[in-house]
């Protein structure tokens, strides 16, 4: 078992870091002064100068094939950016995840990455051309339509929105919400799952179907809140679909293939939110450590307290811990693909998120009445972190697929 990272996955790593550190950390305070200037949902000039720099450096679709927007008739046209593997991509997520608007920079932000492997797995060829290339290009943005507010969605059966056919057509109606970047005033399209047969199998009853988002009769309601926080530059809406009629040729794959879309999207994804959430316990464990250095209480300084060695020291244990296992699962998904590495990736989706959230409330407790509030980035990652445990599926999900495999080990034994 050799743990020394390739050539090629630090090379990757380090160029990620390198621009981060050169065009990103520097211009963070430009970043937040925009959010908070005139309109909440908008696009932000200097997202979009660097990412036209990070896009000329080839660090741009990480996870994508260059060539996967490509159409047809033009041979000729490749995309900037190289596909790595999701050992190397990995490495480069958690790099973005130390600074929030890192990720949107080199075109790898949710949820048009997940969206963009769909167009490329599932999608046709007009589908990609139509969809795929301009989300590639970091033009438009795009949407998933998944969880409604009726239902508990962590069971995707119960999702109620309905998928009609209607000669040439089918008819939408229904209402999703936590429609993460529906806010971004480019985005342009929705992959949307609901039920198109009701009286079907109970995983055969879910399909996936485009909509583009400016069709008569989709209305985003409201924007939500994370703790009080705009979360992410692009927000969650509440979005309400109420006769939406939209081409049959719409549909991905079919009818009844829902869940089989959903599964190939989310393994992917799951990593990826993960090692950007170590990116964010290795920010916050840095910020702690920095703050006890630097405070003196009772006459010495703070980390010269035996609690806070104690608390720095299950930190940095926990993140080890955490990355071992977050890249064990993403080395498992490019040598033996998805499904052999669910339980891998169930495990860490479960442990990156409770990790993180750990660190993150002991460095706001470092931080006194200073860490509560907006002057440091530690209350904002902890509410960002905290939406974690519920997308891509609430952790009593994967805690029940853990453990059942686990029983599953012993059912035939005796008592």
């Amino acid at each position: 078992m050799d743990f020394t990272l390739s050539e090629r996955e630090t090379y990757w790593r380090d160029r990620v870091r390198a621009f981060i550190d050169r065009e990103i950390a520097p211009r963070d305070a430009d970043y937040h002064r925009q959010q908070a200037e005139g309109e909440r949902w908008k696009v932000l000039p200097v997202i979009e100068e660097v990412k036209a720099l990070a896009k000329a450096e080839g660090l741009w679709n990480f996870f994508m094939p260059p060539h996967s927007g490509q159409s047809h008739v033009d041979d000729s046209f490749v995309f900037e950016g190289e596909q790595l593997t999701n050992l190397e991509y990995a490495l480069c997520a958690e790099e973005m995840g130390r600074i929030v608007w890192a990720s949107e920079c080199f075109n790898c932000s949710a949820p048009d990455t997940g969206n963009m492997e769909v167009f490329h797995r599932y999608g046709t060829r007009a589908q990609k051309d139509r969809w795929l290339k301009p989300l590639m290009d970091g033009e438009i943005r795009s949407v998933f339509l998944m969880t409604e507010p009726a239902v508990a969605s962590s069971d995707a059966t119960n999702i109620e929105t309905s998928i009609v056919r209607d000669g040439d057509d089918y008819v939408i109606n229904g209402r999703k919400w936590w429609s993460s970047g529906v806010g971004d005033p480019r985005c342009k399209v929705a992959i949307l799952m609901g039920k198109t047969d009701t009286s079907a199998k109970r995983h055969a009853q879910q399909s996936m179907i485009l909509v583009p988002m400016d069709a008569p009769g989709v209305r985003i309601e409201r924007m939500l809140s994370v703790y009080g926080y705009d979360h992410a530059p692009h927000g969650h809406g509440e979005v309400v679909l109420e006769n939406v009629r939209v081409p049959a040729e719409n549909i991905l794959l079919g009818e009844g293939r829902g869940f089989e879309i959903a599964q190939g999207r989310l393994g992917p994804g799951r990593i990826h939110h993960c090692m950007r959430t170590i990116g964010v316990a290795e920010s916050a464990i840095e910020a702690m450590a920095k703050r006890l250095l630097s405070r003196v209480a009772f006459g010495k300084r703070i980390a010269e307290q035996s609690v806070w060695e104690q608390r720095i020291a299950r930190a940095r244990i926990d993140i080890e811990m955490t990355r071992l296992l977050c890249l064990k699962a993403a080395d498992m998904m490019d040598k033996a693909g998805n499904k052999s590495a669910q339980l891998e990736i169930a495990m860490v989706k479960v442990q990156a998120p409770t990790m993180a959230l750990k660190i993150l409330d002991d460095a706001v407790q470092a931080h006194g009445g200073a860490g509560v509030s907006g002057d440091f980035h530690l209350a904002h990652d902890w509410a960002n972190v905290r939406t974690l445990r519920f997308a891509d599926g609430p952790d009593e999900v994967h805690n029940r697929a853990i453990a059942r495999n686990e029983f599953g080990k012993w059912g035939g034994a005796a008592s």
